[in-house]
């Protein structure tokens, strides 16, 4: 049987080590994503959806719509499905009881934070839940989180503030009545945003390796889950430029499936994934 029998009967169009090589240096080369060998199947597989969705035949076809292209919208695309984009409320709750019981406690107003890589926006409206549960309602409504994401799909989520019924069970009850509305028929159907929380989150189309616009000092960065698609090297850029917007004492977060183990930096460890400047 042929390859390209082996292809059709498998529903897709063959991928060349070439081809896998020049989509892996452009991710590395433009999102610093580091795709290693071994990871071809899961590459053909995913971007096959997006050969079919812009009605393509074969990834020569692909590559070739990529380079025309003026938007970057279809490279956008490509990240999207290469990459998860796996969050919820809460996650790795020990992170938010540090920031009420120790971040917020320490910090003059206006608090200022960054979701990077924020995904759908959990994170984001998390931390913003959680500084008017924490602090005065005149401190909270100070609070400035700046949320960003390379992905314009989940920017577009995030910033719709929607959320299913079942995504929303991680929220606590009194929580979701105080800064939720039940949308469609009531919450079975989800929930959205209040206006509570939506004017302290600003989301905003970052990509990572780019030059970043925005000024410091912020008093906490979140990169969590973010840097596991990076190789030390840009791993070890990316910290250090984190480091010197973060204000003296500020803290960054990083996952707990990650840490700073093998690369240089000038943060302080203080518990499993939390460092301070």
């Amino acid at each position: 049987m042929t390859v390209a029998m082996l292809s059709e009967i498998h529903g897709g169009s063959e991928l060349t080590a070439a081809q896998f090589t020049r989509i892996t240096a452009w991710l590395h080369a433009h999102a610093g994503i580091h795709m290693h060998a071994g990871k071809e199947g899961l590459v053909r597989s995913r971007l096959t959806r997006r050969l079919r969705a812009l009605e393509l035949t074969d990834f020569s076809e692909y590559l070739a719509f990529i380079e025309r292209e003026t938007d970057g919208r279809e490279f956008a695309a490509m990240i999207d499905v290469l990459t998860t984009n796996k969050t919820s409320f809460l996650r790795e709750a020990a992170h938010f009881d540090f920031v009420r019981d120790v971040v917020f406690p320490s910090c003059t107003a206006p608090v200022r934070l960054w979701s990077a890589g924020c995904s759908t926006g959990e994170e984001a409206y998390t931390l913003a839940m959680l500084a008017h549960e924490s602090l005065s309602a005149t401190a909270a409504g100070q609070v400035r989180i700046l949320a960003t994401d390379i992905s314009r799909r989940v920017l577009s989520a995030a910033k719709a503030g929607a959320y299913s019924a079942a995504v929303m069970n991680d929220v606590p009850v009194s929580w979701r009545s105080r800064y939720w509305t039940a949308s469609g028929n009531g919450a079975s159907d989800g929930f959205v945003a209040t206006p509570t929380l939506r004017r302290v989150i600003h989301f905003a189309q970052l990509n990572l390796m780019d030059p970043w616009k925005m000024q410091g000092p912020f008093d906490a960065i979140f990169c969590r889950n973010v840097m596991i698609y990076f190789d030390k090297a840009t791993q070890q850029q990316l910290v250090e430029r984190f480091h010197s917007l973060l204000a003296p004492g500020g803290h960054l977060f990083v996952g707990h499936s990650e840490s700073l183990t093998g690369i240089t930096h000038r943060f302080r460890y203080v518990q499993p994934a939390v460092y301070q400047k």
